[in-house]
């Protein structure tokens, strides 16, 4: 996903891009990041000081919704970034500390040898936590 797609994807679906929503996208458009709904608004607050967490969580929630972003539920909170493009299938190392993503280009499901007969797989998520480089190196 990146910016001009999230626009385009708010005005299909018949969402008005406000000033807020403009910031919002931009933001998940600079980071390539999880990012917590505290550092959203945060980062937000700068500009909208009287934003509230309904407001943002109301549109991070929107957002994954439309399929602008993905969520994850990590360290006990859900944390956003911009849904990945393209129709590779693919898996996420994600950094505990900074909350950069890389992407795995395996799939661990494919190592799975004898799944079983009765029970049929529709999906599945797997993430790798652990410290990017530069994180390990500070």
């Amino acid at each position: 996903m990146d910016y001009r797609h999230a626009l385009e994807k708010l005005k299909a679906n018949g969402y008005k891009f406000t000033g807020k929503r403009e910031m919002m996208v931009q933001l998940f458009a600079e980071e390539n990041r999880y990012l917590s709904a505290k550092e959203v608004l945060d980062h937000m607050q700068k500009t909208y000081p009287g934003l509230s967490f309904d407001t943002v969580y109301r549109n991070l929630s929107l957002f994954e919704d439309l399929g602008i972003l993905e969520g994850t539920d990590w360290d006990g909170e859900r944390r956003y970034r911009f849904r990945c493009e393209g129709d590779t299938h693919h898996h996420h190392l994600i950094c505990t500390e900074c909350g950069r993503t890389r992407k795995l280009e395996i799939c661990p499901m494919n190592a799975i040898l004898g799944q079983p007969e009765d029970f049929h797989i529709t999906g599945h998520r797997f993430e790798i936590y652990g410290r990017c480089v530069d994180c390990d190196q500070n």
